[in-house]
């Protein structure tokens, strides 16, 4: 790519909910997706996994093209008593996290890191609280047949059909979306990026 097409930021994610919020915002990016080993380690807790991961992506990024731009990665993790609840394996994945999170309060905890072009890390936290009211099992059956709990942590989306579920929510919405912009575009800013 010439230097003169090139975005000013690289995000590094496969995430299609992360680009459509960082364009949401008017930031202007290429996407770059990170290499890393993904899997948690025994007893780390979801917050902890979270962070590391954001800041793993970033830091191979970095190392592996060496950048001229500044590098924004995220992890977000679904939780319920401790338990990272990732995406569904299948049907019955799905039905048995969605119940899971019937009628109680469940949480999401994102990190967003940035590495600026030479080398300086900076990394936010952000924790939401949502709660689900109660759901009956011919329901989830429904959802999992429209698609969209695939390729969800937790098994739903709250920008889509997912919605329904929810009964309340405190703290960041586009957290649950997956990625938090009031924090991400104070990152940012701290890079000069952002400003309309």
């Amino acid at each position: 790519m010439s230097a003169s097409l090139k975005r000013l930021l690289l995000l590094g994610s496969s995430s299609p909910r992360r680009r459509e919020l960082l364009a949401q915002i008017g930031i202007q990016f290429d996407v770059v997706s990170p290499d890393i080993n993904e899997a948690a380690l025994a007893g780390e807790r979801p917050e902890v996994y979270a962070d590391r991961m954001s800041r793993e992506k970033a830091k191979a990024i970095f190392q592996r093209l060496g950048c001229d731009r500044p590098i924004l990665c995220a992890d977000t993790v679904v939780t319920v008593d401790q338990r990272i609840l990732g995406k569904p394996l299948d049907k019955s994945d799905c039905i048995r996290m969605l119940m899971t999170l019937s009628d109680r309060e469940h949480q999401v905890f994102s990190s967003v890191t940035l590495i600026d072009s030479v080398g300086n890390e900076t990394s936010t936290q952000v924790t939401t609280q949502v709660r689900f009211r109660t759901l009956d099992i011919e329901e989830c059956e429904r959802y999992w047949l429209t698609g969209e709990p695939m390729d969800k942590a937790g098994s739903y989306g709250i920008q889509g059909r997912g919605a329904i579920f929810v009964s309340g929510i405190h703290g960041s919405y586009s957290n649950v979306v997956g990625l938090p912009l009031f924090e991400t575009a104070t990152l940012l800013r701290s890079a000069g990026i952002g400003r309309w």
